[in-house]
């Protein structure tokens, strides 16, 4: 039987510069999955981590970002045949400082930060167009207006 885990999350580092929002996205690495692909941060939620958690320990891990604030976006599943499970990845959204610089781990060997549009093309996962397009109207206003309460995690 396929199990179904909550078990990875998405975490799209956002700027907001001069009124306009940009996301970071990180090139991986030849020798890691995916080599060569286009994403946001992604990893594994740890034994006895909150998702949350876990977006704030990858942010740091993968870019050395900490988010100033911290916002519950989608979650979306996807099949992993060598696990022959569902997992579902849980986004957030960190908006972090534009002036804060960015450090990359082992995954990845380049970073650009990019206008939300040119970030949809670039990206390799469908996904990641969607979620932006999701940020870009829960965040529009520089929070989540009457959503604040609801999405704001920290």
């Amino acid at each position: 039987m396929t199990d179904l885990k909550i078990g990875v999350v998405d975490v799209y580092p956002v700027e907001l510069r001069s009124g306009a929002f940009r996301v970071l996205l990180l090139e991986r690495g030849a020798t890691t999955r995916c080599p060569g692909a286009w994403e946001v941060v992604h990893g594994r939620i740890d034994p006895g981590e909150r998702p949350a958690q876990a977006a704030v320990r990858e942010l740091h891990e993968e870019t050395g970002l900490v988010p100033d604030r911290l916002y519950s976006i989608a979650t979306h599943p996807f099949y992993v045949d060598a696990l022959d499970t569902v997992l579902v990845a849980v986004a957030f959204a960190a908006l972090v400082d534009p002036h804060a610089a960015v450090r990359l781990g082992n995954e990845h060997v380049r970073s650009e930060w990019l206008p939300f549009d040119s970030a949809a093309q670039r990206g390799t996962w469908p996904r990641l167009a969607e979620h932006l397009t999701w940020i870009g109207k829960l965040l529009r206003t520089g929070d989540a207006g009457p959503a604040e309460d609801v999405l704001r995690i920290r």
